[in-house]
């Protein structure tokens, strides 16, 4: 429920401002450098750099840097297939709203997914992704027909947490 970072309507209540305040506890020139963002409802992992020189480093680099991203994520239903490999143009509309498009532009977008479990009306996957575009998870899930349980602005008919279900697991990277 924290955004990464402030907007105009939430200045204090971010993950980073949270980070920020926990690290100056143990020195007060402590400070620390966004490296990426999640969704609000996503929950899960988030990495940030202890100086400047590290930021600039891993996010110039990032696709060579971060060698694997696993999320996990309960979705409706159950895939027809135990595993794919996802790869789909996506869009952004002026409403913020990402899509699959099959004009031919907009963002390359690959996710390749595992069913963990099942038990026909949700199903637990866990998805690595080889790109990284807004919304991508949950705008894929949308467009097999699976979208990730919580999820109403893509599809979602259910909400059994209360929340998205969707969660960064793990973030493997090259240290610069």
């Amino acid at each position: 429920g924290l955004l990464s970072v402030a907007n105009k309507r939430v200045r204090e209540r971010t993950a980073y401002h949270l980070l920020s305040d926990y690290v100056k506890k143990t020195n007060p020139r402590n400070k620390i450098f966004l490296l990426h963002r999640l969704d609000r409802d996503t929950s899960g992992l988030m990495m940030f750099a202890k100086n400047p020189e590290v930021q600039k480093a891993l996010q110039n680099n990032w696709n060579t840097a971060i060698t694997a991203r696993t999320y996990v994520a309960v979705v409706e239903g159950r895939p027809e297939k135990d595993s794919d490999l996802l790869v789909s143009n996506l869009v952004e509309n002026e409403h913020m709203q990402v899509y699959v498009t099959t004009e031919g532009d907009g963002k390359e977008s690959i996710t390749r997914y595992q069913v963990l479990s099942s038990n026909g009306a949700y199903s637990l996957l866990a998805l690595d992704l080889e790109t990284g575009r807004r919304n991508q998870i949950r705008v894929q899930m949308q467009s097999i027909g699976h979208s990730i349980a919580g999820d109403y602005k893509y599809g979602a008919e259910t909400d059994p947490a209360g929340r998205l279900m969707l969660h960064a697991q793990r973030l493997f990277f090259i240290h610069p």
